[in-house]
């Protein structure tokens, strides 16, 4: 007998429901929609590759642990991503900030260009550690708006501060990142 899986139509807040009432086929579903984006704004936001892995799982972990205590009036991935980010954070605060990996590996992939994969190699590293130099608030803006696609009103809710300020850390950070890599 096989059991069925949450269907992907199911909305976060019932598949949160779900898993508080011990649906744990809820969680994989969580797990399995807000994993990629998760990571992906971690390792953007200055967490070492190797790190990535356990920074995801410790975050869905205190995630569940607290589900109770999300209120549904911010969407599931933004509160998740907050979560992410203080824990990448605290893990920045131990580290002391040692250790910068580079966005890319380094061996180049085959390409009918290889002068232009060298060069828009060299722009991607230059590009994340610019990134990683913004002030916390604009790099977590920029990432939230650029990578993760989130409204103003959601990134306010992820960063604690009002939309207008969510704008203005954005149109800062790009314009900054414009200027150094112009």
């Amino acid at each position: 007998m096989t059991v069925p899986r949450p269907a992907a139509h199911e909305s976060d807040a019932t598949l949160v429901a779900a898993y508080r009432s011990g649906d744990e086929r809820a969680a994989a579903e969580l797990v399995r929609r807000h994993g990629s984006a998760l990571a992906r704004y971690l390792y953007a936001s200055g967490a070492p590759k190797s790190e990535v892995e356990d920074l995801v799982q410790e975050t869905f972990f205190r995630a569940f642990r607290a589900a109770g205590s999300w209120r549904g009036d911010a969407e599931f991935r933004s509160w998740l991503l907050r979560i992410g980010g203080n824990l990448r954070r605290d893990w920045y605060r131990r580290e002391r900030g040692r250790q910068m990996v580079s966005i890319v590996e380094t061996d180049a992939v085959d390409s009918a260009d290889p002068a232009g994969e060298a060069i828009a190699g060299d722009q991607e590293d230059r590009l994340r550690d610019e990134v990683g130099r913004l002030p916390r608030l604009q790099r977590e803006v920029f990432l939230l708006r650029a990578q993760q696609g989130l409204d103003y009103r959601e990134i306010a809710k992820t960063c604690g501060t009002t939309p207008g300020a969510a704008r203005v850390h954005y149109h800062h950070a790009v314009q900054r990142l414009k200027e150094i890599l112009t």
